[in-house]
């Protein structure tokens, strides 16, 4: 396959910091089944959009502004309609439930140019019922027609379960119930007939999770086990498009296994990928991804599909190629390419016509020069553990006596990965080095390795990082007086632990949504959530360690060891780290008479969804940076 050379129009000149802080200009990108049109979820600052556009031409032929709603998915189900997944931060009104975030689904006709909540329009047998849903609508195209099968919250005696409701699309979107849940439904999937094929339950309080087939007229238990933290989860259609994909923990690296429809037989297991690929037309599974240490692949069962994927990466040599979306014949695609020299961009692939062409720019704005380099670092903890990670230079200046800006990830169960990281490059671009270490703990690297971080928060999961810095400035690439610390919600945690566990390393630290108070953070777990938070709450005394011991390294009972500036941020709506963990710590370092700035983003979540409020805080942390650790 011979394609065209693709280079994306940029300007010369060094970005401001709102190239970085703004959110991405393209945020989702779905290709038509046809492979004639695409749909995006753009930004235009503030506001975000859907847009479809027809490829031969490049005109729009469908828009709608969405204004500051967040977007969380947009799928094409059928050639006429775009269904939009949306998350919203708030109380359901007259329901017992705590502030959180749901999410809502939209069918957007472009037909009619017209929109609807999935399952607003309920039919009798639906009943009372919540117009949120549990997760992203499965599609599935019966006699011709397109219906989105969903799941969502109907009451039941005042009792409310998790249902499973189809949709109509062609058909005013009108809602019916196909089964009405158990007392700890989790999650359906439907077949490609568009039949209830597997339902899974979970009793937080007795910790087993159960996975029930569809047999006749009843759903049959075919696998039962103790899950206390770590839940199997369903993924979706297998390999042949009638089994049921499922990916295990059991205390392992994770596997991948197949179940048949009858629930009778097993696939043998392999190695759980890090991601997986649907078919767009049948819903099959026809590929995975997979990340180890710096390496990413993708693998296609298929031969043609895997000829075709080589072929596709190769034409972009040393980028990070992702697939976003493709036609369902398997001709047409979308790209996210990931340019080591140019950052992020989307790319249609057309292999009928032997064609690349760049459709636009993650980042708006940002070119060459913007982008800094990043290199694999690997070192040794103090007891020995093997660690890597990322450093990321400042563009144009020699890797000698550099500020540095710890940067840990959150989780702490997730890991840092190549490519652009829009925060890093950032800091990078005002001059300093920016370190980003993969602590014990984090997920991607085996289960020896996360199994390490268990009860070590603020122990050595802490160490690895001033680990890092140690062996940076023994390299001389650092300036070991010149270091400061930055994370968001784990990594906000790290930030403060930082500067109140390990002191001596940092001079200065900025919180984003970071934990201060555990203790008084699992409570609220624990009253938000009732049983089903319990495999929660497990799950982080298994990175805390025992509850007794909790107060002795949580950051708001150790603020009078701070000696160094302290910036706090955290939003207002966030609903996973609650706001008054970080008034915990503000209060605790005034009563203690230490410096402290707090800055509260008005309207935002834990993910910074908001364009405003997300450049408030880029440029919040930068100018605390340059203030207390001047780059120059």
């Amino acid at each position: 396959m011979l394609l065209l050379s693709a280079t994306s129009p940029r300007a010369a000149g060094a970005a401001p910091l709102e190239v970085y802080g703004r959110l991405p200009f393209i945020e989702q990108a779905a290709l038509s089944p046809d492979g004639l049109r695409v749909a995006f979820a753009v930004t235009d600052g503030e506001t975000r959009k859907i847009i479809v556009k027809r490829l031969d031409t490049g005109a729009i032929v469908n828009g709608l502004n969405a204004g500051v709603q967040k977007i969380r998915g947009i799928q094409w189900a059928g050639a006429n309609h775009l269904l939009i997944t949306g998350g919203v931060t708030d109380y359901i009104p007259f329901v017992d439930t705590p502030r959180a975030e749901w999410s809502l689904a939209v069918d957007y006709n472009l037909t009619k140019n017209t929109q609807r909540v999935l399952n607003s329009n309920l039919d009798e047998s639906v009943g009372d019922a919540l117009n949120v849903i549990e997760d992203i609508p499965q599609v599935r195209i019966l006699d011709g027609h397109p219906f989105a099968f969903v799941t969502g919250t109907v009451f039941d005696a005042g009792q409310g379960q998790l249902a499973l409701i189809k949709v109509d699309l062609d058909h005013d979107d009108l809602a019916h119930k196909v089964f009405g849940g158990l007392k700890n439904t989790t999650g359906y999937l439907v077949d490609a007939h568009g039949k209830p094929l597997a339902m899974t339950e979970y009793d937080g309080a007795k910790k087993v999770w159960t996975l029930r087939v569809w047999k006749g007229s009843a759903w049959h238990v075919v696998k039962r086990e103790d899950a206390p933290i770590d839940q199997p989860a369903l993924a979706g259609l297998g390999r042949d498009g009638a089994s049921i994909a499922l990916i295990l923990p059991g205390g392992t690296d994770g596997v991948m296994r197949e179940l048949s429809p009858d629930g009778e037989t097993w696939t043998e297991p392999v190695p759980a990928p890090d991601g997986l690929i649907w078919d767009p037309a049948t819903e099959k599974l026809i590929g995975q991804s997979f990340l180890t240490g710096d390496e990413s692949r993708v693998e296609f069962f298929d031969a043609t599909d895997a000829k075709t994927w080589r072929a596709l990466a190769g034409a972009y040599p040393g980028d990070r190629v992702n697939l976003v979306s493709s036609s369902a014949d398997h001709r047409k695609f979308i790209l996210k390419v990931d340019s080591v020299t140019e950052g992020p961009a989307f790319a249609f692939v057309d292999l009928d016509t032997r064609k690349g062409d760049w459709i636009g720019e993650e980042y708006q704005g940002l070119t060459s020069q913007d982008v800094s380099p990043v290199k694999p670092v690997s070192f040794k903890a103090n007891d020995g553990l093997a660690l890597t990670g990322y450093l990321t230079l400042p563009k144009g200046k020699p890797a000698k006596a550099l500020p540095l800006v710890v940067f840990p990830h959150g989780g702490p169960a997730a890991r840092d990965e190549p490519g652009f990281d829009w925060w890093a490059q950032a800091m990078a671009s005002r001059g300093y080095a920016v370190l980003q270490v993969n602590y014990r703990g984090s997920e991607g690297f085996g289960w020896a390795f996360q199994s390490a971080g268990f009860g070590q928060w603020g122990r050595k999961m802490q160490t690895d990082l001033s680990d890092g810095v140690r062996y940076l400035a023994a390299e001389g690439v650092i300036d070991p007086a010149r270091v400061c610390i930055v994370g968001a919600s784990y990594g906000g945690y790290a930030a403060l632990a930082g500067v109140t566990l390990d002191p001596g390393v940092y001079r200065c630290a900025a919180s984003l949504a970071g934990p201060s108070d555990l203790g008084k953070m699992l409570s609220s777990v624990r009253f938000d959530g009732g049983d089903a938070a319990r495999a929660v709450e497990r799950y982080w005394l298994r990175y805390m360690g025992p509850s007794s011991e909790l107060r002795s390294i949580s950051p708001a009972y150790q603020a009078a060891k701070v000696t160094v500036p302290v910036l706090l941020i955290h939003g207002k709506d966030d609903t996973v780290v609650p706001y008054e963990q970080s008034q915990a710590m503000a209060d605790a370092l005034h009563k203690a008479g230490r410096p402290v700035e707090f800055v509260t983003l008005r309207k935002e979540d834990h993910w910074l969804s908001r364009g405003e409020t997300r450049l408030q805080m880029l440029q919040a942390v930068t100018a605390f940076l340059e203030k207390n650790n001047p780059p120059n």
